[in-house]
């Protein structure tokens, strides 16, 4: 039996060399059981390691086939969809979970984390920007670079206008995947491939970067960098941000446990822990030294932010007197707004 790590049927754009510049999966599979990695392998003539082939009527008639012999009633009717359709076809197989090598493979592992079928940090994209084409994303959907100016003439000719909305390698996730209950006030601000947890709501400006998001409840007007995980029932605040890693950027992971309040314009460079407070306007870099504090609010120590990563309950303030960063326990839970973070 073939074992894998994720499969899918997916449905794209070619440029006019027949270069793939996006893929959309509509049925990404993780882990999937091995009776079902077999059928899909056999019938697109799957010959091992991480593949990326191009489906033709044929191996559509198989696939369908197969599936239906052995019970696989969603493959059968992705199938029979898509040889309904003229557009580019593909079969992605995964034995591993290696960094993408192609364009497919790339899509496949963003729309994994878009899906929640993966967590952040829990599939390899090492490289995905070098594999990934830079696209025009428009209202006719996804261009080569080089074939715009033509399609955009051709189509001022027919009296319309291709509306270029960005040019990027990441298109907007919601154009392949709508999480259950989230919200989302700017689609363009959040990237394939970010895992927005359930319940979360993403106002106007805050931004969700891929391979990042939230795991719970959020309410998130500022920026998640790529590589940051927020967790369950943290707020980040309108214009805070947090520092991102992305390959070869370093090797502290910034991330934001539960509960945590990172107030308007704030910022992060180290990881915090749970019940964490960071007042508005004070950004904390690793380097930053930070005045700790004991219960009667009197200096304890000194020490770098770097010090207190990942700790639990502690707030960070600027002295408004004489400007020190400070740090002391939290003693108050922050609480959110129930019906602020309704989401149906």
């Amino acid at each position: 039996m073939t074992q894998l790590y994720g499969l899918g049927l997916g449905v794209g754009t070619q440029n006019k060399k027949g270069e793939w510049l996006e893929v959309f999966f509509p049925q990404p599979t993780l882990n999937p059981e091995a009776t079902l990695a077999q059928t899909l392998a056999t019938a697109v003539g799957y010959e091992g390691g991480n593949q990326a082939i191009t489906l033709d009527a044929d191996k559509l008639n198989a696939i369908e086939a197969a599936a239906t012999e052995q019970g696989f009633s969603e493959l059968a009717a992705l199938a029979a969809q898509f040889k309904t359709s003229s557009r580019p076809l593909v079969a992605v197989l995964l034995a591993e979970d290696a960094a993408p090598t192609s364009v497919a493979e790339g899509y496949f592992k963003l729309q994994l984390l878009s899906h929640r079928l993966v967590k952040p940090h829990n599939t390899n994209l090492t490289g995905v920007f070098g594999v990934l084409p830079n696209v025009a994303w428009t209202n006719v959907g996804a261009i080569d670079l080089e074939e715009l100016p033509a399609r955009q003439l051709e189509a001022r000719l027919n009296g319309e206008t291709i509306s270029v909305d960005c040019v990027d390698k990441f298109p907007k996730m919601t154009n392949y995947v709508v999480p259950k209950g989230v919200r989302i006030a700017h689609t363009a601000r959040v990237r394939l491939g970010a895992y927005v947890g359930e319940g979360t709501t993403v106002m106007h400006e805050g931004f969700i970067n891929f391979n990042a998001g939230t795991l719970g409840t959020s309410m998130v007007e500022g920026r998640i960098s790529a590589g940051v995980v927020v967790g369950n029932g943290s707020d980040l605040g309108g214009g805070c941000s947090t520092m991102g890693t992305l390959s070869g950027g370093g090797n502290i992971i910034i991330s934001v446990g539960e509960e945590c309040l990172l107030g308007a314009n704030a910022g992060i460079g180290i990881p915090l822990g749970d019940r964490c407070t960071v007042e508005s306007g004070l950004y904390i870099t690793a380097g930053t030294k930070v005045a700790v504090l004991d219960d009667k609010n009197q200096l304890a120590e000194t020490v770098k932010a770097r010090d207190l990563a990942g700790k639990s309950d502690l707030l960070f303030r600027r002295n408004s007197v004489n400007g020190a960063v400070e740090c002391k326990t939290n003693k108050t839970a922050i609480a959110l707004n129930e019906e602020l973070h309704a989401n149906n």
